[in-house]
């Protein structure tokens, strides 16, 4: 299956899963969401009769422009697609689904956010948008290096206080939570998947030890280091692994050697063999 179906069936059913979020937990349980979104959430609760997805379509279309400008070409035709559908979705949704308050409103926020979260970490790991700040966050991303769920969490509580004008503080407190779930999960969903962990390793037997993490089927590097007290040269490994991987690896270099000095690292995404790649530089299909 080549990139561009893979990416847009990831639209499809993020954007999918987003609209029955929205109208399953959002909307019924008087919770806000961010951005575009929120707005036409807004909107729609201050005039039932309105179709949301309508409403959302149009307030996208002066943000088209800013696409235009900072997304490819490819990546702008996947933001129409992703705004066509979510308004489509918003809509179906909306006539399909009859909303039912949850009897426990945190247990909704905490749904929403999941839900929403999902669908827009699937589809902006696809590199797909649905429009709204998304497009704000991706350029954000792209020119400045700032995390998508960041962007979109500023976004979201700008768009949030302007909710209060119909929102209770309780539900705009539990607005915040699901809001936050949100921007949790888009983040995982970007970095999480590929994530490891990097240990730097200091000892008296660095051979030993990368000979033993060779075997056990993970590459080693060796870096040259000198210690600031003694000067004298040291041999420092580099390995990174899998997070279930870890304590298997601490206890093979401290059977080694007890005193290692060990430095555990979070890397958030690890490209190459062994994660993404088979030793014959094949992709890893999990």
């Amino acid at each position: 299956m080549n990139m561009r179906l893979k990416s847009l069936i990831a639209i499809v059913i993020g954007t999918a899963i987003i609209g029955f979020g929205i109208n399953t937990f959002n909307i019924p349980n008087g919770l806000a969401e961010g951005g575009v979104t929120g707005i036409s959430i807004i909107i729609k609760i201050l005039f039932p009769t309105i179709d949301q997805g309508i409403v959302y379509f149009l307030l996208n279309i002066p943000l088209f422009i800013i696409g235009w400008k900072v997304l490819s070409r490819t990546e702008l035709a996947y933001t129409i697609i992703g705004t066509i559908l979510s308004s489509a979705f918003f809509s179906l949704f909306d006539y399909v689904l009859t909303p039912t308050p949850m009897k426990d409103t945190l247990l909704a926020a905490l749904f929403a956010g999941v839900m929403v979260g999902l669908g827009l970490g699937l589809i902006f790991r696809f590199g797909g948008t649905t429009g709204g700040v998304d497009i704000i966050a991706r350029m954000f991303q792209k020119y400045f290096g700032v995390s998508m769920g960041r962007t979109l969490f500023i976004s979201d509580i700008v768009v949030i206080g302007i909710s209060l004008v119909y929102l209770s503080k309780e539900s705009a407190m539990y607005t915040l939570v699901a809001v936050f779930i949100a921007t949790r999960v888009i983040d995982f969903m970007q970095e999480g998947l590929n994530a490891g962990k990097a240990l730097t390793i200091i000892s008296e037997n660095p051979q030993k030890i990368a000979k033993a993490i060779l075997g056990l089927g993970r590459g080693v590097t060796i870096l040259t280091g000198r210690g600031a007290f003694s000067g004298s040269a040291k041999e420092v490994i580099y390995v990174v692994v899998s997070r279930n991987e870890v304590i298997r690896f601490k206890n093979a270099v401290q059977e080694i050697d007890p005193h290692a000095f060990v430095i555990v690292n979070d890397v958030h995404e690890v490209l190459g063999e062994g994660f993404t790649f088979d030793e014959n530089k094949q992709p890893i299909n999990d």
